[in-house]
């Protein structure tokens, strides 16, 4: 069998880890696997390469994809769907891995529907795919930008400033939440709750009133103040799947904390720097069971499902129940974070 692999969205520390676990694994069934290049823009040009072992050896340490990745939507190309079908077809594939988050296996949801012979590995640092305790590279992204904000108190408590740390994070606030609260931040504000910019300010005045004289605020960059009707944006241009680039609500919470308190106020943006590296030992062995499974379901020929994690064991979901809904932070869980607040 000729099992074809691909990764699209935003890379995602854990991705390499995936890819081999598909070629060991589907080695060692006798089956021969086929990289896509670049996410659904190798399949709609047609650029694949055989990967055999020798080619996969050590990569699950590294950071990144090897396949490349791209944000293409076929749907958004002209008869992308048929030239993906035709693609799929013409290279003599009989099963594809789509690893990615929303919009990637949202694809492979409307794919495999059509006919095509798809199962999914869930890939996000935002975590927001439901049916799944944990997407791959979450863990990484969250002790990442947990060190980030950990190490920012040293600067914050030498200057008695305010520090606003910008976080990954547009719809759910998952990585803010986690590494706010890990990293010792004193206010946390992410999308699924709006918040009140006198609220942070007075949180914060409190805290000089008490001698403690710097602050850490993490910000995803979704959250959004309770006054204001949009998000804030790096451009108004949107991608293939309809999304905007966000960005800017460090700089503009700064500039509101400084006014309302007094103090000095910078902005921090983590960035790709969330993202990036290899990824920690949770994302690499969940990457490698990830890859395992999804060959497995494959030889079982159970295909529309995506592999994923509940508890401590790997089952398979449908693809059309995964994409349905965003898992987002519930309320519950950000007032036991409110306990640290201050």
């Amino acid at each position: 069998m000729k099992i074809g692999v691909l990764t699209g969205g935003g890379d995602a520390p854990g991705l390499n880890a995936a890819i081999r676990a598909v070629v060991v694994k589907a080695t060692d069934c006798g089956d021969q696997v086929f990289g896509i290049k670049d996410g659904w823009a190798g399949l709609l040009e047609g650029r694949l390469e055989p990967l055999g072992l020798d080619s996969v050896e050590d990569i699950e340490m590294e950071g990144g994809t090897i396949l490349g990745t791209s944000r293409t939507n076929p749907y958004k190309e002209e008869k992308g769907e048929e030239k993906v079908l035709d693609n799929f077809k013409s290279a003599g594939l009989e099963a594809l891995v789509a690893i990615g988050g929303e919009d990637t296996l949202g694809v492979a949801n409307k794919l495999s529907k059509n006919g095509l012979k798809i199962v999914g590995i869930p890939k996000t640092i935002d975590n927001d795919l439901s049916e799944t305790d944990y997407c791959l590279g979450f863990h990484t992204a969250v002790s990442r930008a947990a060190a980030a904000i950990e190490g920012l108190h040293t600067t914050a408590r030498s200057h008695h400033r305010v520090l606003v740390v910008e976080v990954m994070g547009r719809h759910a606030g998952w990585i803010t939440l986690e590494a706010g609260l890990a990293g010792g931040a004193h206010f946390i504000l992410i999308p699924e709750v709006e918040f009140d910019i006198e609220e942070v300010a007075d949180v914060l005045k409190k805290r000089e009133e008490k001698g403690k004289l710097y602050s850490v605020v993490a910000a995803a960059e979704g959250a959004k103040p309770k006054e204001e009707k949009e998000l804030l944006t790096q451009t108004k241009e949107k991608d293939a799947f309809g999304h905007i680039r966000l960005g800017g609500i460090a700089k503009a919470l700064a500039k509101e904390i400084e006014k309302r308190t007094g103090k000095e106020t910078r902005a921090t943006v983590l960035g790709h720097t969330q993202r990036a590296g290899p990824p920690n030992a949770f994302d690499r062995v969940l990457g490698i069971r990830y890859g395992v499974a999804a060959v497995q379901l494959i030889k079982e020929g159970k295909f529309g499902q995506m592999v994923s994690l509940k508890g401590t064991k790997i089952l398979s979901v449908p693809l059309e129940k995964a994409v349905g809904r965003l898992r987002t932070v519930d309320r519950e869980l950000y007032q036991l974070a409110k306990l640290f607040f201050g």
